[in-house]
C-alpha cells in the first residue's frame, strides 16, 4: 500500500533571497519515527514550522492523511491530529503539573481555551485520571501538585510530552527534544520517547543529538543546503560518505 500519511511535495520557502528550502519531498509512513537531521543552517525548523502552520511555504504542499494543510492556523492543524514539542518547553510555569497536562485534553476537546475551567478542573475525573496516569508513566506523579515552573529542563521537557499525549494526537512532531540536557536527562527522554514508540504513534524528530536519532529512528532524511541530500535507515546513513561529509563526521560511534 502506497504511503501517504505525511507528505511534503515540492516545498520551497525564500528569506529574504536566501532559499531555506529548495524543492523538499519528505513521506512518513504511519506508525514510524522519521528522523530529520542535518547541520545548523540547513533549513530543519524552517521546514517544520512550514508542517505545523507557524510559515507558510513559497510553493509546495503538506498533506497529512490526503489533506493539505497549508494555509490552516496552528491551532486547525492541531484539531485534525498534529501536536508538536518545541526546543524550549511550553509549558504554563504558575500551574501545577497536573494542571497543564488537564488544560490540552480540554482544549482539544471543547476548543478554545476558557478561564472557568480552571475552577472546575479537579472536578473533571476521566481527565484527571488520565492526566494522572500519564504524568506516572513519565515519572512525574509524585510532582504532579508541584508548580512545573520549579522543574528540571528535562521533567519540564518530559512534561510537555505528557500534554501532547494527553490529546491523542495522530502525528507528533518534535523540535529537538532533548535540546540543552545532560546525558542523564537525555537518556531519560530516550526511555520516555521509546515507551511512546511502542504505542504505535506517528513521530517526526528534529535532532542533532546523533545518539538520540540512532536510538529511536526508523527511517532518517539528511536536509543539507534546504535540500534533502539522503535519506534511509539508520545503518544506511551511517554508512552514506555524502552524510559523513556533510555532517555526521564521527557522530556514528556515540
Amino acid at each position: 500500500m502506497e504511503s501517504s500519511f505525511f507528505q511534503i511535495q515540492g516545498v520551497n520557502k525564500t528569506f529574504g533571497g536566501l532559499k531555506a528550502l529548495n524543492e523538499v519531498n519528505l513521506n512518513v509512513e504511519e506508525g514510524t519515527v522519521h528522523a530529520i537531521i542535518g547541520p545548523n543552517g540547513a533549513g530543519k525548523s524552517t521546514l517544520l514550522n512550514c508542517c505545523i502552520g507557524k510559515l507558510i511555504p513559497d510553493t509546495g504542499t503538506v498533506t497529512f492523511k490526503g489533506e493539505n494543510v497549508v494555509g490552516k492556523t496552528a491551532y486547525q492543524i492541531n484539531q485534525i491530529g498534529i501536536a508538536r514539542v518545541f526546543q524550549t518547553p511550553e509549558i504554563f510555569p504558575e500551574l501545577s503539573l497536573i494542571e497543564n497536562v488537564m488544560i490540552p485534553a480540554f482544549a482539544r476537546r471543547d476548543g478554545n481555551f476558557k478561564l472557568n475551567w480552571f475552577k472546575s478542573l479537579m472536578q473533571e475525573d476521566t481527565i484527571y485520571k488520565e492526566a494522572t496516569d500519564i504524568l506516572e508513566n513519565f515519572g512525574l506523579k509524585d510532582q504532579m501538585m508541584h508548580h512545573a515552573g520549579n522543574m528540571s529542563r528535562g521533567d519540564k521537557r518530559r512534561l510537555e510530552l505528557a500534554m501532547s499525549l494527553i490529546q491523542h494526537p495522530k502525528l507528533l512532531l518534535l523540535d529537538e527534544p532533548t535540546a540543552g540536557m545532560a546525558r542523564h536527562d537525555t537518556n531519560k527522554t530516550i526511555d520516555t520517547l521509546k515507551k511512546i514508540k511502542e504505542s504505535g504513534m506517528t513521530k517526526i524528530i528534529i535532532e542533532h543529538d546523533m545518539h538520540v536519532v540512532f536510538s529511536l529512528a526508523d527511517k532518517i532524511s539528511v536536509l543539507a543546503q534546504g535540500a534533502i541530500i539522503a535519506e534511509g535507515t539508520p545503518d544506511e546513513i551511517k554508512g552514506n560518505p555524502v552524510v559523513q561529509e556533510a555532517y555526521l563526521g564521527g557522530a556514528d560511534d556515540e
